[in-house]
């Protein structure tokens, strides 16, 4: 009868951090062609010690193109400046970004 006053078991927030929004491809569930590419791109540039050729994510909504960039991002071991297109809308809003952008 009060079940649902019983403490719950704590699920390790890290571990349900990752199963939400991976943070390597190898935990990345669906698009395996993308991310067999993208695991390819990735070794190539650290090889070469280079940064990543440009990548261009394009796809319906939901498909995982921001959690794909923060992965990228990640796997590369660098940070990651995230916009939206809707926010473009003059070229001197794309200036503004890059110039905010440190090198």
């Amino acid at each position: 009868m009060t079940d649902y006053l019983e403490p719950r078991k704590q699920i390790d927030d890290a571990k349900l951090e990752e199963k939400l929004c991976p943070s390597r491809l190898s935990n990345f569930v669906g698009q395996d062609r993308v991310k067999k590419s993208l695991a390819v791109m990735i070794k190539a540039a650290k090889l070469r010690g280079e940064a990543l050729d440009h990548v261009l994510l394009w796809g319906a909504e939901g498909v995982g193109k921001s959690t794909l960039a923060h992965i990228i991002a990640n796997e590369m071991g660098v940070d990651i400046r995230v916009t939206s297109g809707h926010s473009i809308k003059r070229p001197g809003d794309l200036i503004g970004i890059l110039t905010g952008l440190s090198s």
